[in-house]
């Protein structure tokens, strides 16, 4: 966990309680949890919409490689006399 180890956890802890107190730290420790939470989930949401973008745009390449050029539409049939 971002190359912590368990002491230097407990010293943060130990210090956190210290500075806010033990009514105060519960509240910090849930808000942190659900910010964290919320910033999990709109970044999973971001990638999704990404990700299907990415589909669609690789279904539209596929599907233009696959369809044969058209003849235009301007010139005149070709008569054979």
């Amino acid at each position: 966990m971002f190359g912590l180890g368990m002491p230097e956890i407990l010293v943060i802890l130990v210090v956190a309680l210290v500075v806010l107190g033990p009514k105060r730290l519960p509240e910090l420790a849930r808000t942190l949890g659900k910010a964290m939470a919320e910033f999990r989930r709109q970044s999973s949401d971001i990638m999704e919409d990404f990700q299907h973008q990415m589909r669609v745009e690789d279904d539209a390449v596929q599907r233009a490689k696959a369809k044969p050029p058209s003849p235009p539409k301007d010139e005149p049939p070709s008569s054979q006399a």
